[in-house]
């Protein structure tokens, strides 16, 4: 980026978060709901759970952060829906401005608002009883790895804001995404899984996410896990990217 386009993402961010700071039931909402599963889960399903490890909440974390984050992205691509419907972008074109920087803004407004929702439910779960024995250059692989993740899934985000013909529509996408956990190593082993499902969790993205920051979390060997995890989230926010900048340049060609 330019100087020039990082100060007008600089605004743009400005004025998403302001957005945010005066609405905040939005991050309230994206972080009831991966408190309550992580509720429900230890407190309701946890002693019938046989996930390896005397602290269940310790196992749940990784998933439960991943879902919330998930859940937030959806309010990206309906904050973009809304100024898409608004005219709000042809308004900003036809200032001198960054084209890119009217889309940074929401994509970094974004990342702080998950970020945020992400360090409340940590602080939950260690009213809860999570602890972690991880260390600085643990958390800071943690924090970098869900950075890469909500990056990923928010540029997925912005494809369904500016492609979507609806609220509903905007937001919809991400309902496939929050189930990804549901069907990996989040919540119970994968060798417990029938044959079929057994090989669609053990391939698909969030399992091996969930293993490596399980495994930075609880101080253990990351093993290849965490190669393949950062392929993921990489992969998927190139392409993503690529995609989200192709349908932005033929909307407002």
């Amino acid at each position: 980026m330019t100087a020039r386009t990082l100060s007008d993402t600089g605004v743009m961010l400005g004025r998403s978060m302001r957005h945010i700071t005066r609405s905040l039931d939005t991050i309230i909402t994206v972080t009831i709901m991966p408190i309550g599963f992580m509720l429900l889960f230890v407190f309701v399903f946890g002693g019938a759970i046989q996930a390896g490890t005397d602290h269940y909440v310790n196992y749940l974390m990784p998933g439960i952060l991943l879902i919330a984050i998930a859940s937030g992205i959806s309010y990206t691509a309906f904050r973009l829906f809304n100024d898409l419907k608004g005219g709000i972008f042809e308004r900003f074109h036809s200032m001198p401005i960054a084209r890119s920087s009217v889309l940074w803004g929401h994509v970094l407004t974004s990342l702080v608002s998950n970020l945020v929702s992400v360090a409340v439910i940590i602080g939950v779960g260690f009213a809860i009883g999570f602890r972690t024995s991880a260390g600085v250059l643990a958390w800071l692989a943690v924090v970098g790895i869900l950075v890469l993740f909500t990056l990923a899934l928010t540029w997925i985000a912005v494809i369904a804001g500016l492609s979507a013909s609806s609220p509903d529509g905007a937001t919809a996408f991400s309902y496939p995404i929050i189930f990804l956990p549901f069907v990996s190593s989040a919540f119970v082993p994968t060798d417990s899984m029938p044959g079929p499902v057994r090989a669609f969790a053990e391939n698909q993205p969030v399992t091996s996410i969930v293993n490596a920051l399980r495994a930075l979390l609880e101080r253990q060997p990351v093993g290849h896990d965490i190669w393949i995890a950062l392929a993921w989230c990489v992969g998927i926010l190139l392409a993503a990217y690529a995609a989200a900048m192709v349908v932005y340049r033929r909307k407002f060609a």
